[in-house]
């Protein structure tokens, strides 16, 4: 079986693991934009994996980029199904599969969205054109499938997390932990609270540093960066605690494992903004397959994600992540318990190989019916 995956989401290095597990059941090349915004894209990691920057118009826009070439592209390809993984909503959505039902070729789509929304024009057009032609779509959760029933879509549907982790990278790694602390200076023994991901106000991570106050030797490593930074910076000092919040920037997805892996608790504090609610967060089953506690608020899918294995307080209540966070600052068995019970679910339900195996069953259903 020829599978032909576009995606955006693949100009992120450490994504395409989940091409190189798909290779292991189908034949399987990856499309990706050519450029994306300022970064463009990560070095495409080595071994099982077919990828190739495709040119694009619109880059960085993400419902509303075009791919050239389309009729070329799907030709070129002798696909036997094309994996959009996109919004069924989005213009490049629309455009591939206009593209593939010109040339008999199934495509399927993919689907995060959470809530139920009215959408303007002509994003609901362009919905119903791909709900018609369509021949599969792949929810990444119960809620997105419930939103894609909701808004009519009637075809055959599969609830699969668009990426999962790959174990063997994202695992305990008490060397790297030990090398955090000496790279962080103090006396050794402070307990390392951890945030990865945009900095956006949605995202709650002002709670974490209020929060920190009231945690004494306790650090704050904040993985990534985004507009909020500068603020969060100031805050962090008229906290007082800007000597223990260590802000990274950007970090490279290949080098996410060993900073995950250094910290004692990673904590993802979403409190969301009207329309737009946690779809995933992806950053949990890393740390989750790294082997670290994780608290989360009950926003979107988190507390799905998380489960049994780690703890969820409400969306923007200071005092209840405080306290969570006093708990397991305080308590190491607690830590190491919540550990272990991270691990072990992320390597049941979120790890690649399972995510491609689930995907590539799909796709010989949908072959199989389009036959």
């Amino acid at each position: 079986m020829n599978v032909l995956y576009i995606s955006k989401a693949l100009v992120v290095a450490a994504y395409r693991d989940k091409l190189r597990s798909l290779s292991a059941h189908v034949r399987v090349k990856g499309i990706i934009p050519d450029r994306w915004g300022r970064d463009g894209y990560e070095p495409i990691l080595g071994g099982g994996a077919d990828v190739q920057p495709w040119p694009v118009r619109f880059h960085g826009h993400n419902h509303m980029h075009l791919y050239r070439s389309v009729t070329r592209l799907i030709e070129d390809s002798r696909a036997d199904v094309v994996h959009i993984d996109e919004e069924p909503y989005s213009a490049v959505t629309w455009q591939l599969a206009r593209a593939c039902h010109r040339h008999g070729v199934p495509s399927l789509f993919f689907a995060w969205q959470n809530l139920d929304k009215r959408l303007p024009p002509p994003f609901g057009a362009i919905r119903g054109y791909v709900f018609r032609h369509a021949a599969g779509g792949i929810a990444g959760t119960e809620a997105a499938a419930e939103v894609l029933r909701n808004a009519g879509y009637t075809g055959r549907l599969a609830v699969i997390p668009q990426m999962g982790v790959d174990a063997g990278r994202f695992r305990p790694d008490p060397a790297a932990k030990l090398a955090l602390r000496r790279r962080l200076g103090g006396t050794g023994d402070e307990i390392v609270i951890g945030y990865g991901g945009r900095l956006v106000p949605e995202k709650g991570v002002h709670l974490l540093i209020r929060a920190l106050a009231g945690l004494p030797d306790v650090r704050l490593l904040i993985l990534g960066d985004g507009p909020e930074r500068h603020r969060l910076e100031e805050q962090a000092v008229v906290e007082g605690v800007e000597k223990r919040v260590i802000f990274t920037g950007l970090v490279a997805s290949t080098e996410m494992p060993r900073w995950l892996a250094a910290l004692d608790v990673l904590a993802l504090p979403t409190v969301g903004r009207p329309g737009w609610t946690e779809q995933f967060g992806r950053i949990l089953i890393e740390a989750m397959s790294c082997g670290v506690a994780v608290i989360g608020s009950r926003n979107g899918e988190i507390p799905h994600v998380i489960g049994e294995a780690g703890v969820a307080v409400e969306p923007g209540d200071e005092q209840a992540l405080t306290e969570a966070l006093r708990v397991l600052v305080g308590n190491a068995e607690l830590r190491m318990l919540l550990g272990e019970r991270a691990r072990t679910r992320a390597l049941e339900r979120f790890t690649n190989d399972r995510i491609a195996a689930d995907t590539a069953r799909f796709y010989r259903s949908i072959i199989g019916r389009s036959a």
